[in-house]
């Protein structure tokens, strides 16, 4: 047989997906791997899905999608991200992941290098390799509050950089890139000519500051963001995002669409109007339900010592577990299988943690708390392992 792509065959597999895999084999396991809601898509939303197939709204849509959530998204850009925008601007995916795969697909080409953070969310580098482009990681420093150093963002543009990948509220370490530090990102893209792809997918997830929209600053067409309606809603399975882009690079988007998956599902984009249309006290509910879980997490680790900063936003919380090694994804083997703890490696997301794991707040109270306390007290009580390999 001929040989399969060497660039699928080279991507590395989910670190998070492992311990997941791994997770749902362990009985009586506390589950703080999973980057999902644990709350149900609110009953409104799940009516208008089960409306759209009793009404027989079952078929192929438009590859920008149907035109009654085009305008709810206009609307929602409008007056929540103080962007104006027309549907020309707008095409809407089967979820965020696909909306933000297409964007890269859209600008950047096999010669490239892509601008990504480190620690960062790992799929935008799958996509960046998939294409046979370069990624150039700057650092998001823990000292900072996981915020990076622009004079480093600028040190690493080369001429063969074409775009920067941005996420903010941040997944994994829940920063909030302040509008400051966006401004002078931005700037940074304006002297270099280069494209700023913005995921947005957390930005009702804010717990201090803003949310800042970094499509708010373009003028000249160079920012790409990216939304969607998983974390702010509870609907990750209905995979529903959507991408405000400049209007050419927008039709070219809206292309891409086509040979990967033709258009978002008729029924969740159906759903997708009634979330952005319809009331949003689950939404406040949801967010402050994260926010107090936040606060647990963070006041197990001052109690034990082991607290470094407290997250904005999202629902995640880096813990350092240094003690234990410099292989985080061994380390979160081995709290699975000694405290029957799940936590994704910090390596998933990037080489600068790999003393580190990522705890989710998306579980009960008690389960942060009590998921919490293991963790700390598995790492203060001295548990050493026998080899500290390096991080991969």
């Amino acid at each position: 047989m001929k040989s399969l792509s060497q660039q699928a065959v080279r991507m590395p597999a989910s670190g998070i997906r492992e311990i997941m895999d791994l997770a749902w084999k362990t009985p009586g396991c506390i589950h703080l791997e999973v980057g999902q809601p644990d709350f149900p898509t609110p009953a409104h939303i799940a009516a208008a899905g089960i409306r759209a197939i009793e009404e027989g709204l079952t078929q192929y849509t438009s590859s920008r999608g149907i035109p009654p959530l085009r305008e709810a998204i206009c609307r929602k850009l409008r007056e929540k991200n103080g962007i104006e925008a027309s549907e020309e601007n707008l095409t809407v995916c089967p979820g965020a992941v696909m909306a933000l795969d297409s964007s890269i697909l859209a600008v950047v080409e096999p010669q490239d290098e892509v601008l990504l953070a480190d620690p960062g969310w790992p799929n935008p580098e799958m996509m960046v390799e998939l294409i046979g482009a370069t990624p150039v990681h700057f650092n998001l420093f823990p000292e900072r509050g996981f915020l990076p150093d622009t004079s480093q963002i600028e040190s690493l543009v080369s001429p063969r950089t074409k775009a920067i990948v941005l996420n903010s509220p941040s997944n994994p370490t829940g920063a909030i890139f302040p509008r400051s530090l966006t401004e002078e990102i931005y700037r940074i893209a304006q002297r270099h000519d280069l494209y700023i792809i913005s995921d947005e997918i957390y930005e009702d997830l804010v717990f201090e500051g803003e949310h800042f929209s970094l499509a708010r600053l373009d003028r000249d067409g160079r920012v790409i963001s990216v939304f969607g309606v998983s974390k702010s809603y509870a609907m990750t399975g209905w995979r529903l995002g959507y991408v405000f882009a400049p209007k050419a690079v927008s039709a070219v988007i809206t292309k891409l669409q086509e040979p990967f998956v033709s258009c978002a599902s008729s029924i969740s984009q159906a759903a997708g109007v009634a979330a952005l249309n319809g009331p949003q006290e689950d939404v406040i509910q949801m967010r402050e339900a994260y926010r107090r879980r936040r606060d647990i997490a963070v006041e197990v680790l001052q109690r034990y010592g082991l607290y470094e900063y407290t997250p904005g936003g999202a629902f995640y919380v880096m813990i350092h577990v240094g003690r234990l090694g410099n292989d985080s994804r061994e380390i979160a083997k081995r709290l699975l299988a000694e405290t029957k703890v799940a936590v994704a490696p910090g390596s998933a997301f990037g080489r600068s943690l790999c003393q580190y794991v990522r705890v989710s707040l998306a579980n009960s109270d008690d389960a942060i708390r009590e998921g919490v306390e293991r963790i700390c007290h598995f790492v203060t009580s001295g548990g050493n392992m026998s080899t500290t390999p390096s991080c991969s």
